[in-house]
């Protein structure tokens, strides 16, 4: 595993491991417009984060057939419920094939927006040594930022590849990119994150 310091933070040298959230079938579909450039910034990202020998863990929201796991009083996700198509094997589940997972790389099952809730995420993270997370996918306004609030309150040092992540709001992207994720976190490029590597 490489070892060096995250982008933009001063202290210990970092274990990092980079996150792929959401890009999923189902939900890449979410943000037409800006798909194909996002995947192919993806693409780049995850080879060169396995040359450099970080961890690469994807993410996914997908439920057991019949949704036990979906409360009737959480809004976002009863209707996910009633519309059905989001089991473990459902095709909107699944990593996209643009980004498809290598061999050697983690995936996780979630269960709600953040990437830790309903996951074995924190157990893999705590396996593998990691202390230094590289956010990306799909939401920004979601599983961004739910997934950095909680890793912040873990003591996770955070980079948010800027380009490596999508929302179908463009000025919610916009103010979370440049006003409220730099709180918590070093806002960088896929090209700049490369870079350090």
């Amino acid at each position: 595993m490489v070892t060096f310091l995250a982008g933009g933070h001063d202290g210990p040298m970092a274990h990092p491991a980079l996150l792929v959230m959401d890009i999923q079938n189902g939900i890449v579909d979410r943000v037409p417009d800006g798909s194909k450039s996002l995947l192919a910034a993806l693409d780049r990202t995850t080879t060169a984060a396995r040359r450099a020998g970080v961890p690469v863990i994807y993410v996914r929201v997908a439920f057991r057939p019949g949704g036990a796991e979906i409360s009737g009083k959480n809004k976002s996700f009863s209707a996910i419920g009633t519309a059905g198509g989001m089991g473990l094997d459902d095709p909107a589940t699944q990593i996209h094939p643009a980004v498809t997972p290598g061999p050697d790389d983690i995936v996780v099952v979630k269960k709600r927006v953040s990437a830790f809730t309903g996951s074995d995420l924190d157990v893999v993270l705590r396996s593998v040594e990691v202390d230094s997370l590289v956010l990306t996918g799909i939401a920004t306004s979601g599983v961004v930022l739910s997934t950095l609030r909680q890793a912040a309150d873990l003591d996770y040092q955070l980079t948010v590849l800027h380009d490596g992540c999508a929302d179908a709001d463009p000025e919610v992207h916009r103010v979370l990119l440049d006003k409220v994720f730099p709180r918590q976190a070093s806002v960088l490029s896929v090209s700049e994150w490369i870079e350090q590597l």
